[in-house]
C-alpha cells in the first residue's frame, strides 16, 4: 500500500502531466507513493495522456469525471479513492514544488495538517500574475483567518497535506464548491486543527492558462455562509437567489431607462428589461454561482443562455399562477406574492442546475 497519495486535480493540463510525474518520481525517491489524477473531462485530452502515463508507470492512477467539475470536489473524490493513509493536494501546473512533500510528510507527525505557504519567511508568491493578485491573495488570507480561527499565513493555499481518514470523515460536511478546499476543511472541522507550515516558492505555470480569476475573492464569503447557514439553505441556492435579487435591480434600472423616455410602450420596455435581467442573471451565475462548472465556449454559453431564459420563463409562469391562486383563496397579496417568488426561484434553480450547468 502506498504511504502517500498525491492528488492532482486537472482541467486542460495535458502538457503538464508528464513533467510533473517526472518531478514526483525524483522528489519522492525512497517513499512509496501514488499519483491520482482527477480530470474533469478535459477537452485537450488530459485524461488520455494520464492513462498513457499510467500504462508506463503503475504509480499513476486516473479518475476521469463526466458531468462534474470543480477542484474541491475533485480533491474529495481523490481522497476517497485511495487506500494511502496520507494525501497531498497540489496543482498539476508546476506552481507547487513536489520537492516539499518529504518535508511536509515529516511535519505531519506533529500536526493535523501541513500547508505550503507563500507568505512565511523563506516563501514567496513570485508566480502570481500581478501585484494586484498578490495583494488580493493577502487580503483573502486575512479574511480566511477570521473565518476559520486558525492562525495561518496562507490559508488560501492550494498545496497541503492531511491524513486521508480526516478528509473522508469531513467529506459529508464539505461543500465541494469552488477552489479553496483547504479553507473548507479548516472551517468545518469540529475542532481546531493543529496546522504546520513550510515555506513554498510559488512558481510560474509551466503550460496552459490559469483557471482562477477575480471570482476567487468570493471564496471566503462562500465559506462564511457555508459554515453558518449551509445546512439550512444550500450554498449554491443561496448564491442563485442572491443573483436573482441583483437581477431585479437590473430589470428596474433598464425599465426606468426605457420607459417612458425611449419608448412609450410599456410592454416593449418590460420585455427588453426582462431579457436584460435574464442575461445578467445568467452571466453572473455562470461567473460566480457555477464558476466550478462554468460555460466557457461561445456555443456552450449561447445554448446555456437560451435554456436559462426558457427555464426562467416557465418559473415566472409558475410564480404568477401560484400567487394568483393563493390570493384568490384569501391569502394576503404580500404573502401570496412571496410564495410565488419562492416557488419560481426553486423552479429556476432546479432546471438551471440540471439542464444549464448540470451537463457540464
Amino acid at each position: 500500500m502506498p504511504e502517500i497519495a498525491v492528488i492532482l486535480p486537472t482541467l486542460d493540463e495535458r502538457e503538464n502531466l508528464s513533467p510533473m510525474v517526472e518531478r514526483l518520481t525524483a522528489a519522492l525517491d525512497g517513499i512509496d507513493w501514488e499519483a491520482i489524477i482527477v480530470d474533469d473531462d478535459s477537452s485537450d485530452g488530459t485524461a488520455d495522456e494520464a492513462r498513457r502515463l499510467a500504462r508506463a508507470n503503475p504509480r499513476v492512477r486516473v479518475l476521469q469525471r463526466i458531468g462534474r467539475r470543480g477542484l474541491a470536489s475533485a480533491v474529495i473524490e481523490g481522497a476517497c479513492a485511495t487506500a494511502a493513509p496520507v494525501v497531498a493536494v497540489m496543482d498539476a501546473d508546476h506552481q507547487h514544488d513536489p520537492a516539499l512533500i518529504p518535508q511536509m510528510l515529516e511535519r505531519l507527525e506533529y500536526a493535523d495538517l501541513v500547508v505550503g505557504s507563500r507568505f512565511i519567511e523563506g516563501g514567496d508568491a513570485d508566480g502570481l500574475a500581478s501585484v494586484r493578485r498578490e495583494k488580493s491573495s493577502r487580503l483573502a488570507n486575512r479574511l480566511a483567518r477570521a473565518l476559520t480561527g486558525v492562525e495561518l499565513s496562507d490559508p488560501m493555499s492550494g498545496f497541503f497535506m492531511v491524513e486521508t481518514a480526516r478528509v473522508r470523515a469531513l467529506a459529508p460536511r464539505l461543500s465541494g464548491i469552488g477552489f479553496k478546499v483547504l479553507l473548507d476543511i479548516l472551517s468545518v472541522s469540529p475542532r481546531q486543527l493543529r496546522v504546520a507550515e513550510v515555506p513554498m516558492h510559488f512558481g510560474e505555470r509551466r503550460s496552459g492558462e490559469s483557471k482562477l480569476d477575480r471570482a476567487v475573492a468570493f471564496e471566503f464569503l462562500v465559506g462564511l455562509y457555508e459554515r453558518y447557514f449551509g445546512r439550512i439553505v444550500p450554498t449554491r441556492f443561496a448564491l442563485f437567489g442572491t443573483v436573482g435579487g441583483a437581477g431585479v435591480l437590473v430589470h428596474m434600472a433598464v425599465l426606468a431607462l426605457l420607459y417612458p423616455g425611449m419608448t412609450a410602450t410599456f410592454w416593449k420596455a418590460q420585455a427588453i428589461a426582462t431579457f436584460a435581467a435574464m442575461t445578467f442573471n445568467f452571466w453572473l451565475n455562470n461567473w460566480l454561482t457555477y464558476r466550478d462548472k462554468r460555460l466557457r465556449t461561445v456555443p456552450a454559453w449561447v445554448r446555456g443562455w437560451a435554456v436559462f431564459c426558457a427555464a426562467c420563463a416557465v418559473g415566472a409562469l409558475a410564480n404568477v399562477a401560484l400567487a394568483s391562486f393563493l390570493q384568490m383563496r384569501g391569502l394576503g397579496w404580500v404573502l401570496a406574492a412571496l410564495a410565488g417568488i419562492v416557488v419560481g426561484a426553486v423552479w429556476n434553480y432546479a432546471l438551471s442546475n440540471r439542464f444549464v450547468w448540470g451537463r457540464v
